[in-house]
């Protein structure tokens, strides 16, 4: 890991290990042992069911444009591209680049249509996401007495996923807008990178007119849309239902509404790219509002701790631990990106 990313994980962890300070030790140490293990396994539980969920959803999109890739093979690089995006500070896209990767070189197919499978796989999954936040927004504002800088910073949060979705959306089905941004794009690289620029345009221009054309047929096949969206809608919903059995093995009776702002809420700090997989800030944001909403700051706490271990923690140990599975090639990309 290069030193700029492991002082970020130690910022990520040091506010975490502030927070708990502040809060007491002691006290979240009690809630924990307190905690029913029976509701910790049904989270657990549910965590390995959404990781197939993920799996199926990918295997829609690649199935569409006759990449045949069993699932077992698709899991492993599902798990180490969100390893990646978990320890490195980008926006949770960091491990996107690298599942392609792994798809291209396993299939045999292009790297730009294994791409488009991930893009499409993303935006799956990003579609429920803005349709939740909007919604959460509205919740927030009516139930939360929350700072209009903080509602602000939300609704900003909000509009610039919708625009970045919307701008990639229409590159990836215009031809012509994805031609003239991709120029632009390489009118900036070439300020800095001034090796055969023409070369590097030709390039850039046949892998995203081969990228839109992978998409194209996406968009064509009625499945992904059919099955893709509400195994998204099913997938958040799963995750919101994991949260609740965490507080619930803590004795709290606590509104999965609640947890679905709160949840979404974490979501959007976590897409910020300050620190890997949004550590930290992500934990320290769920346990403010937890106990803003009036559970005890010891609970909300331990929840948080116990949700991230199952959430953040399992998914990049299992990620890292399927990295001998693709090689040595696969683990030199990931060391030069973190």
């Amino acid at each position: 890991m290069k030193k700029n990313g492991l002082i970020l994980l130690f910022v990520g962890v040091g506010i975490l290990a502030a927070m708990i300070f502040f809060i007491g030790p002691q006290q979240i140490e009690q809630a924990l042992k307190k905690a029913d293990p029976f509701y910790i396994v049904i989270a657990i539980v549910l965590q390995l069911i959404i990781y197939a969920l993920w799996t199926l959803r990918w295997s829609i999109t690649t199935n569409s444009i006759n990449i045949h890739v069993k699932k077992r093979h698709l899991f492993p690089m599902l798990m180490v591209g969100m390893a990646v995006n978990n320890i490195t500070p980008s926006a949770r896209g960091g491990g996107e680049p690298l599942r392609a990767y792994m798809l291209s070189k396993y299939s045999k197919n292009s790297m730009e249509s294994s791409f488009a499978t991930v893009i499409a796989d993303r935006g799956l999954d990003t579609f429920p996401f803005i349709v939740l936040a909007i919604i959460t927004i509205f919740a927030m504002v009516l139930y939360f007495n929350l700072n209009s800088w903080i509602v602000l910073s939300l609704i900003i949060a909000v509009i610039g996923i919708i625009s970045i979705f919307g701008l990639a959306f229409y590159m990836s089905i215009d031809h012509t807008a994805g031609e003239r941004i991709t120029k632009w794009f390489i009118r900036i690289i070439n300020r800095f990178y001034k090796k055969n620029p023409e070369k590097l345009e030709k390039k850039a221009l046949k892998a995203i007119k081969e990228f839109q054309y992978t998409i194209k047929i996406m968009l064509k096949d009625r499945r992904v849309s059919l099955y893709g969206i509400p195994l998204s809608f099913l997938i958040w919903f799963l995750e919101i239902l994991r949260v609740y059995f965490v507080f619930a093995s803590f004795g709290t009776d606590i509104s999965l509404i609640l947890i679905a702002e709160v949840f979404i809420v974490a979501s959007l700090i976590g897409m910020i790219p300050l620190l890997p997989g949004g550590l930290g800030a992500v934990d320290g944001v769920m346990i403010l509002l937890y106990s803003a909403a009036g559970i005890p700051p010891s609970i909300s706490a331990a929840a948080t701790v116990v949700e991230r271990l199952i959430s953040f923690w399992m998914t990049s140990v299992i990620g890292i631990s399927c990295l001998p599975y693709f090689g040595s090639g696969v683990i030199e990309k990931i060391s030069k990106k973190i």
